[in-house]
């Protein structure tokens, strides 16, 4: 689904202009202007989802680079001899899952390095494991990781938890179209959203070591 179709907007429409047009659409379509209208019932429902993304700058750049990566890889496909080949399902998920990490992890080192103190103290409980694994320290990655789901666990917000979702559902709409016929069961989409959501966390995770690895001094 376009969410700038769906906002009747271009993709290089100002924040204020997708304000404005979500307005007017939401006032359009809003249920108690069209009771028992099940099409502006669903249109209310697709103007609201599109909005939740477009209506927030990192969202919309985080859509914006999905749909990049969706339209490279359809073009490269068009332009194949062979018309019977079919878009890898690998290529796409990988693309998809690499864009939604590597968004992951800039939110999480952004992050992190506004609470400088928190990575001190992060700093602190590794140093003291990894001492206690090979008795002496260093900077041990699988330490690190071990205890980034601990430390992510006390600075991921539920505005954070819900901008996830949003751009995991988002994603797992882009692997439909990007491959058709494959997730068409309810089976392979939970399976699917499964998976993209452990890229986003697996970025967090990333930036969590990143902004530790910054700041890591050995003693």
């Amino acid at each position: 689904m376009n969410y700038y179709a769906v906002l009747e907007v271009s993709s290089q429409a100002s924040q204020e202009d997708i304000k404005k047009a979500y307005r007017k659409l939401a006032l359009e379509h809003h249920p108690d202007r069209n009771q028992g209208d099940r099409g502006a019932e669903q249109k209310i429902r697709e103007v609201n989802a599109a909005y939740e993304i477009l209506g927030d700058p990192e969202s919309r750049k985080t859509y914006d680079r999905l749909r990049l990566g969706q339209v490279e890889i359809s073009h490269h496909h068009s332009c194949d001899v062979e018309p019977a080949d079919v878009v890898s399902p690998s290529v796409v998920v990988g693309r998809i899952e690499a864009t939604l990490r590597d968004e992951a992890r800039r939110e999480m080192l952004r992050l992190m390095m506004t609470r400088k103190e928190f990575i001190k103290s992060e700093l602190a409980i590794i140093r003291e494991r990894v001492i206690q694994w090979q008795g002496y320290d260093t900077f041990e990655d699988q330490v690190v990781l071990g205890r980034a789901n601990e430390g992510i666990g006390l600075l991921v917000t539920e505005d954070m938890e819900r901008r996830k979702d949003n751009l995991v559902e988002v994603a797992v709409e882009m692997v439909r179209s990007g491959v058709p016929g494959w997730l068409n069961k309810a089976e392979a989409q939970a399976q699917m959203k499964q998976e993209l959501d452990g890229a986003y966390r697996a970025g967090w995770r990333e930036g969590y070591t990143q902004a530790c690895e910054l700041f890591y001094e050995r003693r």
